[in-house]
């Protein structure tokens, strides 16, 4: 059973009217202002599914800055994970930023079927670790799993790459230890945050952090998959798109080329342990 731990979807007025909500969110404004830059639906989503055969994916927001847009994705998302239960897993988005209002939205959400928080995005959030502790509390409570985007110290420039290098990563990943919990999910192999786990201190830092590959094709090779499994263990490699930007058929072809397969990966991972 393929599980895609990492997509996104969008609300129709947002799909529509993009280009009126630009100035008024920092994150999309970031990664859609191009008008190539593809938006997807629930439906598109499970169409994708349907082909690539993925039996469930977790649906996210994109780390919006805007309380009221976040909110307006939040609802979209549970409404898609009720139109499709089993299929989508919803995760939904706050600007920690905002602080007691954004932990009650978690908690409005969890309650409503939320499976996690994300995608984080530190950069156009302006996420300051040390005053997260309101939505650590309520992801605590919740046991929900907090996925945030995560950047490489080197490489490639690239729309909303930004500065959540393994360093700022391990910021929150310390700011968590005491939530028992809560999990975290770093994006786009952590930034290569996994190679830093041949550091005996930063392994048992990651007792309770995974790593998902979104956007892996654009990042590294194939070999990517047999080397960081080496290091901290297959089980924890959640295998993930990036869906609209990339398909998962390209992440499978990945896998295969480096000689493994899906079945050698966690599947639901943090997700599984929570329930």
């Amino acid at each position: 059973m393929a599980f895609d731990f990492h997509t996104h979807v969008f609300p129709p007025d947002v799909r529509r009217r993009r280009e009126i909500w630009l100035d008024r969110d920092a994150t999309l404004s970031e990664l859609f202002a191009d008008p190539k830059a593809k938006m997807a639906s629930a439906e598109d989503l499970i169409e994708a599914m349907e082909q690539d055969g993925v039996h469930r994916s977790v649906a996210m927001g994109i780390g919006w800055t805007d309380a009221g847009l976040a909110r307006e994705s939040n609802d979209y998302l549970i409404e898609a994970a009720a139109r499709y239960p089993g299929r989508i897993v919803p995760f939904c988005s706050v600007n920690p930023g905002l602080g007691a209002a954004a932990a009650n939205e978690v908690d409005r959400c969890a309650r409503l079927g939320a499976r996690g928080i994300g995608e984080l995005h530190p950069d156009t959030q302006r996420l300051d670790y040390s005053a997260i502790e309101p939505i650590l509390e309520v992801a605590d409570a919740h046991s929900l799993v907090i996925t945030t985007h995560s950047s490489e110290p080197v490489g490639h420039a690239y729309p909303g790459k930004g500065t959540a290098t393994p360093q700022t990563l391990m910021r929150l990943i310390e700011a968590a230890r005491d939530y028992r919990n809560v999990r975290i999910v770093c994006a786009h192999w952590g930034g290569g945050l996994p190679f830093y786990a041949l550091m005996p201190e930063v392994r048992d830092a990651l007792s309770n952090v995974w790593f998902d590959t979104a956007a892996s094709p654009f990042l590294y090779t194939p070999s990517v998959f047999a080397a960081v499994a080496s290091i901290v263990g297959a089980d924890k490699i959640l295998t993930a798109s990036d869906f609209p930007l990339i398909r998962f058929r390209r992440i499978r072809r990945h896998v295969e080329r480096a000689g493994m397969r899906l079945s050698d990966f966690s599947g639901d991972g943090p997700l599984a342990v929570g329930r």
